[in-house]
C-alpha cells in the first residue's frame, strides 16, 4: 500500500473560493480518507516499532494548511487524509476561562479574525472568529477545542500534542478522558516532562527530544521504554550513528523538514524538484523512518514510491469513505 499517486501540479490547484460554506462540498464529504488506526495502545507501540523493514511516514505539521485550508483545522486535517497517510501534530493552548483549544500562536492576529493573546479569551468568544489560510484568506472554520480533535481522531488518524502552555500532566488527563492511547502521542521537551508523563499514564507514548549522543545516554539512564517514545532527531540531517543507536532500541526517529527543506521545495522556481527531492530521500536513507513537514500532500506525492507501508504494518492501514465533515464552523 502506498499513498494515492497524484501529480504535483495537481496537489498545487487552487481548491475552491477563500471563503469556505457552512456546508462541506459532497464531492470533499465522501473522498476516502487515508485512514491510520493502531487500536490499541499496544498496537500503537507496535506502529512505531523499529523493525528490520522500516515503516517510513508523514508527520503533517499542523495538519498541513495549505489555501483555503488553516492550520489546526479539522477540516485541513481531513483533507491531507485525502491525498496520503499521515499523522497530524497540532498544537494546544489555554483560554481564558480554562478550556483547551487548538491553535499555534500565542496572539490571534495571524491566523484568526481576531486580536490579541489566545489565553486573555474565553472559549466563546475564541469561537466567533474564522480561521485564515497560509495565504491570509478567511476561511469559513473556527478555532476547534482539543476535545472535539481527539474526538474526531479516533479511528482516523494518529495525534501529536505539541507542549505550549498546558502542562504535560493535564494533556495526559486529557488522553485519558478520551481513552485516546491508542491515537495520541504528547510532545515532551524535557526528560522531566517524559518522566512525569510515563508516571501518569505508562499507555501514552512520546515524541522525546534526542537530537545527540549525549541526549541519547541520559535519557537512556531514565528507565522509560524506548517502546514508548518516538525520537525527534532534529531539524537537520542526523547523524548516522545516533540513528543506528535509536533503531537499535527498537525506537523510530523523525526529522522535520518545516524549517528548511520545505522552504527550499516551495520557493521559486516551480517545478525545479530534483535536487530537493533528493534531500528529502537522503534523510530516509540517513534511517529517517517520520518526516515532519508542511507540504504533507507535496512530498507523499514526490517520495510516494519511498512510503510503502511494510507487510507486517499493513493492518494499521486502510482507506475509508469519509462522512461529513466534523463542524468546526459551529
Amino acid at each position: 500500500m502506498k499513498p494515492k499517486a497524484m501529480t504535483l501540479g495537481a496537489l498545487l490547484i487552487v481548491l475552491g473560493p477563500a471563503w469556505l460554506p457552512l456546508a462541506a462540498p459532497a464531492s470533499l464529504a465522501s473522498s476516502d480518507l487515508h485512514v491510520i488506526d493502531a487500536g490499541t495502545p499496544q498496537g500503537l507501540r507496535e506502529l512505531f516499532r523499529h523493525t528490520a523493514d522500516p515503516l517510513h511516514l508523514i508527520s503533517a505539521h499542523r495538519g498541513g494548511a495549505r489555501r483555503t485550508y488553516p492550520e489546526n483545522c479539522v477540516a485541513t486535517f481531513e483533507n491531507t487524509l485525502r491525498h496520503t497517510y499521515a499523522i497530524m501534530e497540532i498544537d494546544p493552548r489555554y483560554t481564558r476561562d480554562g478550556g483547551i483549544v487548538v491553535h499555534h500562536d500565542p496572539t490571534l492576529e495571524r491566523t484568526t479574525t481576531g486580536s490579541g493573546r489566545v489565553a486573555e479569551r474565553t472559549l466563546s468568544e475564541l469561537k466567533e472568529l474564522r480561521l485564515k489560510d497560509p495565504e491570509g484568506l478567511v476561511t469559513g472554520f473556527r478555532i476547534p477545542t482539543l476535545d472535539e480533535v481527539l474526538r474526531w481522531a479516533r479511528g482516523k488518524t494518529i495525534l501529536v500534542l505539541d507542549h505550549k502552555d498546558v502542562p504535560v500532566d493535564v494533556s495526559a488527563g486529557k488522553i485519558r478522558e478520551h481513552r485516546a492511547e491508542a491515537y495520541a502521542l504528547l510532545i515532551v521537551y524535557s526528560f522531566k516532562d517524559a518522566k512525569t508523563c510515563h508516571d501518569l499514564n505508562p499507555d501514552i507514548m512520546m515524541e522525546v527530544m534526542i537530537p545527540d549522543r549525549e541526549r541519547f545516554d541520559q535519557f537512556d539512564k531514565t528507565g522509560i521504554p524506548w517502546s514508548n517514545i518516538i525520537a525527534f532527531v532534529g531539524h537537520t540531517p542526523p547523524d548516522k550513528e545516533l540513528v543506528h543507536k535509536i533503531h537499535a532500541k527498537g525506537a523510530c526517529c523523525m526529522v522535520g523538514t518545516s524549517r528548511n527543506l520545505d522552504r527550499e521545495f516551495a520557493a521559486p522556481p516551480p517545478g525545479e524538484a530534483g535536487p530537493v527531492e533528493r534531500k528529502y530521500r537522503a534523510l530516509l536513507q540517513l534511517g529517517a523512518d517520520i518526516i515532519e513537514t508542511d507540504l504533507p500532500q507535496e512530498l507523499g506525492t514526490l517520495l510516494s514510491g519511498a512510503f510503502e507501508i511494510p507487510v507486517g504494518k499493513s493492518k494499521f492501514f486502510s482507506k475509508a469513505v469519509a462522512g461529513d465533515l466534523t463542524d468546526d464552523r459551529k
